[in-house]
């Protein structure tokens, strides 16, 4: 079957510490961390030493543990908990922690599903790493990763690991540590993709982007649907494939360029390169390789197929051969073209020839790894094929209803992912078909939550006929919205600097983009209760409106503010003390609110541009804290070896004295301007007098507009402060 392409092997190390290791029998008890247990049940006796699909590292450290057996158990203590594995039922039935007792098999907070295809607001979830009282259960059922790369059959035996914490966080850390940590996806990502399932024609799709530019609307990702390669094989090549119920499927499958609708697709993506815009093409690949396809000759050979028979080269994840000539011959040379990412579109099911083996998962996996190919920052879009496919960002949740309820769904669904550590999800943000298209007050309130969400793509689908009516996304379609929906797309398009800095919070620290409130606040009852409110980034609580406006013109819900703390509107500045809040919003109007001492940096830009801006609009709130703006290569590998830079801004409220200090970056200051340019505006200026400004280590006189304080030109390695003092006649 050939050798795995290099590029395509990932150096992985299963075997734990052997001071961590007991075995007994049939089983085998693992401390992976004081935390985290691995049990094993063998009858043949023999374990699993090497790292699988899911689990790919098990040597975490040396921690001591104790160990005693009674008639009914064998005890696992740890310096954090004690695991009581029943020798009947052969598991784990009760956890200890700070004296209390947990069974890890019940009340798991779950996780995600695969995808929300065809969904209305239901889905069925997983179990994920996290209880609701400190203990679950991760059962690893994947297959064997090879040493070639390779995914192998598994010996028959139970395996599993329990999570013994009542700080989620640490669950999510651990679970990254022995899965592998969440890469950083490249930065234009996080701002706003364009999409739509349907028949563009080159130039129409150029004037469409163009179009956008023209009302001011920014973008970062073009997403070119299936009618990119041939659909309609039978028209263009005679090809009679299946019939019946699957003949629709025909065509999904496709590598030759549609001329008659992209004459000259490398200008195309040349175009779009132009706009600042990256590109990503539509992937059904379970169909193969037929023999009409420009690169049959090239890819049947590799596999030892003689092209003269026109025999298909079939789908095959378990053949190094086909893996190798799938990435060199069918999506390599696209990328050369100027295809920065694939958006695989697998749902053809979960077998192959190996029992057990998920396409899906060799999609994510290897297509991932591929892309990474011609030196550059690896990314996919494609559907979650269970626990570690945060490996292989970006998640597309599926096509959903476009309803109420399937808006209702998403915010609780995206931010519970982060219990199976999933922290990428996309969605058909507005809802993919079926439903009320023309509903502007669905699509607005959509469009709030996707702006604060991992990813803000919006897509529908195409007309095929009145079970599935035309929706497109643009908002000149949603007339009486309009205004606000621009707004708010813009206003991702800003958030660009905080939203990348939660991508690597999450990569370094463990820490997910959108989090339930429980993450931050565990021993609180409240916080498993609030439905569709979360953290979003390290500043922002997020509490999406899902439900229409009343006759009073507001649409109502619940917020909750922790004890202790306060809410600022981060819109209107309105203040909430902690407690209960019924808050009602009108249509243009979305609740997301920030802490005492937050501080948002934002970018300022004309158009598209992406990437690590010159000016800056911060929004800063009287209070004590450090915020870091982080900022690397955008596009490379080189955060890896930590190459980046780190800018602090601290605000210190310290009786009627307030500071706000923008420190010297540190890091590769290469990467990133010269010079910068900040509008600060800080919350309830009028009520301050500036007493001092610094910049590039002198005084400096700056500007005060409204409530806005105009800092230009300040060098990044000196850096700039502000002092102010509170008037006096204010309390």
């Amino acid at each position: 079957m050939g050798k795995l392409d290099k590029h395509l092997i990932v150096s992985l190390n299963g075997v734990a510490r052997e001071s961590q290791v007991y075995c007994s029998g049939k089983y085998r008890f693992t401390v992976i961390a004081p935390e985290l247990l691995r049990v094993e049940i063998s009858e043949s006796v023999e374990f699993t030493f090497e790292p699988t699909q899911i689990v790919w590292f098990r040597d975490l450290g040396e921690y001591p543990f104790d160990i005693k057996f009674e008639q009914t158990h064998t005890i696992i203590k740890t310096s954090a908990a004690t695991f009581y594995f029943n020798l009947k039922t052969e598991k784990v039935d009760k956890v200890v922690i700070d004296g209390e007792s947990i069974d890890p098999n019940k009340h798991n907070l779950k996780g995600t599903a695969r995808t929300l295809d065809q969904t209305n607001g239901k889905a069925k979830y997983d179990n994920g790493v996290v209880g609701r009282y400190g203990a679950a259960v991760l059962e690893d059922k994947s297959l064997i990763m090879g040493e070639d790369g390779m995914v192998k059959a598994r010996r028959e035996q139970k395996d599993y690991y329990v999570f013994a914490t009542k700080q989620p966080q640490r669950a999510l850390e651990l679970l990254y540590a022995i899965t592998g940590r969440p890469p950083m996806i490249p930065r234009y990502a996080v701002g706003n993709w364009w999409s739509r399932y349907y028949a563009y024609e080159q130039q129409e799709y150029l004037d469409l982007m163009d179009r956008f530019k023209k009302e001011g609307i920014k973008f970062t990702i073009a997403t070119v649907d299936m009618d990119w390669h041939v659909t309609d094989v039978r028209k263009e090549f005679g090809f009679k494939g299946i019939e019946g119920i699957y003949a629709i499927f025909v065509g999904w499958t496709g590598y030759t360029w549609n001329k008659h609708l992209f004459p000259d697709y490398k200008q195309f993506l040349k175009d779009l390169k132009e706009r600042n815009l990256h590109t990503t093409l539509n992937l059904h690949p379970a169909a193969g390789v037929r023999y009409f396809e420009v690169q049959y000759k090239d890819v049947a050979k590799a596999v030892g197929i003689d092209p003269a028979t026109k025999e298909t080269v079939k789908f095959d994840i378990t053949s190094a051969k086909f893996l190798n000539a799938y990435f060199k011959y069918l999506h390599r040379p696209y990328e050369k073209d100027g295809v920065d990412f694939w958006w695989i579109d697998w749902q053809q099911g979960t077998k192959s020839k190996l029992k057990g083996y998920d396409p899906l998962w060799a999609c994510n996996h290897y297509h991932y790894l591929d892309n990474a190919y011609l030196d550059k920052r690896p990314m996919i879009l494609s559907r979650y094929a269970g626990i570690g496919s945060h490996r292989y960002p970006v998640g597309f949740s599926g096509d959903t209803f476009v309803t109420w309820k399937s808006l209702a769904l998403q915010p609780d669904f995206t931010s519970q992912a982060s219990n199976v550590g999933f922290t990428t999800w996309s969605h058909d943000i507005c809802g993919h078909m079926l439903g009320n298209s023309k509903d502007d007050e669905l699509y607005l309130r959509w469009i709030q939550f996707g702006i604060f969400s991992p990813i803000c793509r919006l897509h529908s689908t195409k007309d095929r006929g009145r079970f599935f009516p035309s929706i497109s996304k643009e908002p000149w379609n949603h007339p009486s919205v309009y205004d606000d929906a621009v707004r708010y797309l813009n206003l991702r398009h800003a958030l660009i600097p905080y939203v990348y800095t939660a991508y690597y919070q999450n990569y370094k620290n463990s820490v997910p983009i959108c989090k339930p409130m429980y993450y931050d606040y565990p021993a609180e009852d409240m916080a498993y209760k609030i439905k569709n409110q979360y953290a979003f980034g390290s500043e922002l609580v997020v509490c999406p409106i899902t439900s229409k406006v009343r006759d009073t013109q507001k649409a109502y819900r619940d917020i909750w503010v922790p004890e202790g703390e306060k809410y600022i509107d981060f819109f209107t500045g309105e203040e909430f003390e902690s407690g209960y809040h019924r808050i009602g919003k009108k249509l243009a109007d979305m609740p997301v609110y920030v802490r005492p001492g937050s501080i948002i940096p934002m970018a300022i830009t004309e158009y598209n541009e992406w990437d690590n801006p010159e000016s800056f609009h911060v929004k800063a709130y009287p209070g004590n804290n450090v915020y870091s703006l982080y900022e690397d290569g955008s596009i490379n590998q080189d955060y890896l070896k930590d190459k980046n830079v780190i800018t602090d801004f601290e605000i210190v409220e310290d009786g009627n004295a307030l500071t706000f200090e923008i420190k010297p970056a540190v890091g590769d200051l290469s990467l990133i301007p010269k010079a910068r340019n900040y509008k600060l505006e800080i919350h309830n200026l009028d009520k301050y007098n500036l007493e001092s400004a610094i910049a590039n280590g002198k005084s400096v006189k700056v500007e005060i507009e409204d409530s806005f304080v105009n800092l230009v030109g300040v060098d990044p390695s000196k850096g700039a402060k502000l002092e102010f003092k509170l008037k006096e006649d204010v309390e």
